[in-house]
C-alpha cells in the first residue's frame, strides 16, 4: 500500500545530505569524547559568530524537552517558578518534566501562541511573599507553538520587563530556523542573542539528524552547567555527533536555507487555502499553518495526506495543523493544492 504524505511534523525525514557528508567525513577521524572534540570546538565558533557574542557558552544536547528541562532546572531554585504562555510546549507537551523537577509554570492566557509583559507583570505583581514561589524566569518560543513569531519591539519588551522585574529571559527555539527565515521577521540571531539570557537553537526540526544547540551569555549562568549534564545523563560520549551537525548546519548557511524553505512550502500551501476562502486561527506566516476548514474536507484529505486535527470547532469545522519541513517536496504541495480545490 503506499503510504501517505505526512504534513504531521518537520521530523518526519532522517537529514539533510550534507550533515549525513559530514557525519561520513568526519566518521573515522578519532577524537576526544564528550563534546571535547575539535567538531564541537569548530561548530561552537560557527554559531558564536552568529551571535555576534564572543562570550556565549554553548552546549549540544539530544532534544528539545531535554533542553527545556535542563536549562530551568539547573537556573530555577527550589523554590522558583517559570512564567510562560498556556501553550507553551513546557505545558502541554512535555509530560509535566517541568513540574516533575519541582517547579511551577505560572501560565498566562496566550494570544496566538504568545505573550507580552503586561502579562508577565501581573504575575509578577501577584506574587507578593515567602509564602508563594518566586517567578524567576519567563519562557518563551520563537516559533511559538502555534506558528506564530514575535517580533523584534515585541521581544525587546518583554526583554525589558524581564529585566525591570530581575527575571531570566530563555527563549524555546526548537524552530529558530523557521522564525529566522520567515518572511514576517525582522529579528537575526545577533537579536536573539542580545536580548535573552539563555536560548537554544533547534536542529532536530530544521534538517539534523538529532540536536539542539544551548546558548548561555552569561559565564554565571552557565557555570557548571557541565556537570549537570552529565549528572542527568546528557552528556553524550560522542558528542562529535551533535557537533558535526551543527557545524554543516552553519558552515555554509544551510541552516538559514533549510528554514526557508520549509516557510516556502507553508507559505504556497497557505496561498492556496485563502484563494480557495479558507480562514486560519493563528495568520500563517512560518512552517506551521492552521486552516479552519469542514470536518467533511479534513476527512477526505485525510485518505491522502497524515496531519492533525488540532481544535474541533463545532459539528462541521475543524482546525487542522499542517507542517512542512526542509525536505517538503513542492511536488507535494501541489498535489495538496489540487486536492483542496
Amino acid at each position: 500500500m503506499e503510504s501517505k504524505i505526512s504534513f504531521k511534523n518537520d521530523y518526519s525525514e532522517g537529514a539533510h545530505p550534507k550533515i549525513l557528508e559530514t557525519l561520513i567525513q568526519t566518521n573515522l577521524v578519532q577524537e576526544p569524547g564528550y563534546g571535547a572534540d575539535s567538531i564541537c570546538k569548530q561548530a561552537k565558533e560557527y554559531i558564536i559568530k552568529e551571535t555576534g557574542n564572543p562570550d556565549s557558552q554553548i552546549f549540544f544536547v539530544s532534544g528539545g524537552t531535554q533542553a527545556n528541562l535542563l536549562v530551568i532546572s539547573h537556573l530555577l531554585k527550589p523554590y522558583e517558578s517559570v512564567i510562560a504562555a498556556d501553550t507553551g510546549h513546557i505545558e502541554v507537551h512535555e509530560t509535566g518534566a517541568i513540574e516533575n523537577s519541582g517547579h511551577k509554570i505560572n501560565l498566562i492566557p496566550s494570544r496566538e501562541g504568545k505573550i507580552n509583559s503586561v502579562g508577565i507583570q501581573a504575575i509578577v505583581d501577584a506574587h507578593t511573599d515567602n509564602h508563594m514561589v518566586k517567578p524567576a524566569m519567563v519562557y518563551i518560543s520563537q516559533c511559538t507553538e502555534l506558528g506564530s513569531i514575535y517580533s523584534k519591539a515585541e521581544l525587546l519588551e518583554i526583554s525589558n520587563c524581564c529585566k525591570s522585574n530581575n527575571l531570566l529571559l530563555f527563549i524555546d527555539g526548537a524552530r529558530l530556523g523557521t522564525a529566522l527565515t520567515s518572511s514576517a521577521n525582522d529579528l537575526t540571531l545577533k537579536d536573539i542573542a542580545s536580548l535573552s539570557d539563555v536560548f537554544y537553537i533547534g536542529g532536530t526540526k530544521n534538517g539534523a539528524l538529532l540536536g539542539e544547540a544551548i546558548v548561555f551569555q552569561d559565564h554565571k549562568l552557565s557555570q557548571g552547567f557541565d556537570y549537570y549534564l552529565k549528572q542527568k545523563g546528557a552528556l553524550m560520549a560522542k558528542g562529535r555527533v551533535l557537533g558535526a551537525q551543527f557545524l554543516a548546519l552553519f558552515k555554509d548557511n544551510l541552516f538559514y536555507e533549510l528554514g526557508t524553505h520549509a516557510n516556502v512550502m507553508a507559505s504556497n500551501l497557505a496561498s492556496a487555502f485563502k484563494t480557495n476562502g479558507y480562514a486560519f486561527a493563528t495568520e500563517p506566516v512560518s512552517n506551521q499553518i492552521f486552516p479552519i476548514i469542514p470536518l467533511i474536507l479534513a476527512e477526505k484529505l485525510a485518505e491522502k495526506y497524515e496531519f492533525y486535527i488540532w481544535q474541533k470547532l463545532d459539528g462541521q469545522n475543524v482546525v487542522i495543523r499542517l507542517v512542512t519541513s526542509w525536505a517538503t517536496k513542492e511536488s507535494w504541495i501541489n498535489q495538496f493544492i489540487e486536492d483542496i480545490q
